[in-house]
């Protein structure tokens, strides 16, 4: 049996049911199912729901009546969108899909699992858009083929972009394959919560679970390495009152096509407000008004809106003796800390506000000052995914 065919559902709830030391408490009202999980470190019970995969534990360590996210209703698979590899010979690339850096369209928010398809190489692409959720069959996949979660996707999207290797986890204890999501998916770790049966669980490693991970090896894809286009863009924002949205540009889980992916910084132009975008391509370099951007911060900053736990805390620090903008790199672009040191000059640099603890990323002002010449106001998109604190 394939490990894509292991079910995240009814059979949890019949491992836990059959299992006297889990005491089950099921609401029938909110349709919470809740089991106790084992203790707290301050010895109190930890309490989960096995319907919305949540912390249900209330103070003191009782169980509460609902769970976190009780008020989340689950996907059912009419909300699926099927794909066929075998349609689109021409090639298939998947990728994670988040909101654009800056966008001064009156676009609502892209979010999910993008699609490219084509039915014939070279040729143009009948489906370009994106999903919540998605199931991948063809390529001689067992069935029910591979289903694909937009969180899956997202921050399968923010561990690549900070370059962090990712693996198929599974748990010890219901053999579920395990997610690692926010703070989690961007810090390797050894022990952790599964969010089928609510169990910490111990890998004998450090790593970051995703269970996208191994889908080329599935349908018999290689990987390839993505290229520069060198192809470089200068543009204007008055030359497009439709507006402009950028985004960095980060690996697919899955390409099938024949051309290499391209790496650089992707843009929509518009001409006008409700016609089809004048530009559509990925370049290798990209000025707006005669600021450049650097493709690594677009990418950098992408990835850092997409952590709930970077929440607020994104700010373009500038060292107060020398002027120069502070570019948090490796770790430090996502792990946030009161304290740096200037790049250029070495002068220690304290982050002012109510919040101290930040990462810095000088495009966060280049595009606010892009943002203050636009002909139309920037767009401020937020993704609202929970942050994982257990």
């Amino acid at each position: 049996m394939s490990d894509y065919s292991l079910i995240q559902g009814p059979s949890q709830k019949l491992l836990f049911q059959t299992d006297p030391s889990l005491a089950a408490i099921t609401n029938a009202s909110t349709s919470c199912n809740i089991v106790s999980v084992g203790r707290r470190r301050d010895g109190g019970t930890r309490y989960w729901c096995l319907t919305h995969k949540a912390d249900a534990t209330a103070k003191y360590g009782v169980a509460a009546e609902q769970c976190k996210r009780h008020h989340v209703s689950a996907t059912d698979d009419g909300d699926i969108f099927t794909l066929n590899l075998d349609l689109y010979p021409g090639g298939i690339a998947l990728w994670g899909a988040v909101p654009p850096v800056y966008d001064t369209t009156e676009f609502g928010i892209d979010r999910g699992i993008h699609v490219h398809a084509r039915p014939a190489s070279g040729g143009s692409k009948s489906i370009d858009q994106s999903y919540r959720r998605l199931r991948v069959i063809g390529k001689k996949l067992e069935e029910p083929g591979i289903v694909i979660s937009e969180l899956e996707a997202i921050y399968y999207m923010a561990s690549s972009v900070f370059q962090y290797p990712m693996s198929r986890i599974a748990c010890n204890y219901c053999g579920a394959l395990h997610l690692d999501k926010d703070f989690f998916s961007v810090h390797p770790h050894r022990r952790h919560l599964c969010s089928s049966c609510g169990r910490h669980f111990q890998d004998f490693q450090r790593g970051i679970g995703n269970p996208i991970c191994g889908i080329r090896e599935a349908c018999q894809v290689s990987s390839k390495p993505p290229v520069s286009p060198n192809r470089p863009l200068n543009i204007s924002q008055s030359d497009y009152p439709g507006g402009i949205q950028i985004w960095g540009t980060n690996p697919s889980f899955l390409w099938t096509g024949e051309a290499a992916e391209e790496d650089g910084i992707h843009v929509h132009a518009f001409s006008q407000l409700g016609v089809e975008a004048t530009i559509d391509e990925t370049y290798s370099s990209v000025a707006i008004d005669g600021v450049d951007l650097d493709p690594v911060m677009v990418r950098i900053l992408m990835a850092q809106k997409a952590l709930p736990s970077l929440k607020d805390r994104i700010r373009p620090l500038t060292c107060p003796a020398c002027g120069n903008g502070q570019f948090d790199r490796g770790p430090a672009a996502h792990t946030p800390q009161s304290l740096r040191t200037c790049s250029s000059c070495s002068t220690e640099i304290r982050p002012f506000g109510s919040i101290r603890n930040v990462v810095s990323n000088p495009l966060v002002d280049i595009l606010n000052r892009l943002a203050a010449a636009a002909p139309r106001p920037m767009q401020r998109h937020e993704l609202d995914l929970e942050p994982e604190t257990l």
